[in-house]
């Protein structure tokens, strides 16, 4: 099966001053794990989570362990992040986080689909 990766710009949420949209990676490999996708911010940061987390949550908020998303308007989306350092707050366009879920399905065979709409 394929990999699905997309770029996808994101507005990392601070209480500094606002860094503006920085690059961000979702991920998708059916062969390592297709239940989940990785999220990938600028540096060393990857978090890989539940693709159903991140499909409901566009939906409702909903959390699963350490990520928490939910929706944020009618046009965004928020995946925040807990560590034991602190906690990453990322805002994203929810269009972009739909056309990723779209793309993972197209490629996945293993299971049932789901209807992702957006």
């Amino acid at each position: 099966m394929s990999v699905v990766e997309q770029y996808a710009r994101a507005h990392i949420v601070t209480d500094e001053e606002d860094p503006g949209a920085v690059p961000v990676m979702l991920r998708y490999d059916p062969d390592s794990d297709p239940r989940s996708v990785r999220v990938g911010l600028p540096g060393p940061h990857e978090w890989t989570f539940s693709r159903a987390l991140l499909e409901q949550g566009l939906r409702a908020p909903v959390e699963s362990g350490d990520v928490r998303v939910w929706p944020c308007g009618r046009v965004q989306a928020v995946v925040e992040f807990h560590t034991d350092h602190g906690v990453s707050v990322v805002q994203f366009e929810s269009k972009a986080l739909f056309r990723f879920l779209r793309r993972t399905y197209t490629v996945d065979t293993v299971g049932t689909r789901s209807t992702v709409r957006g």
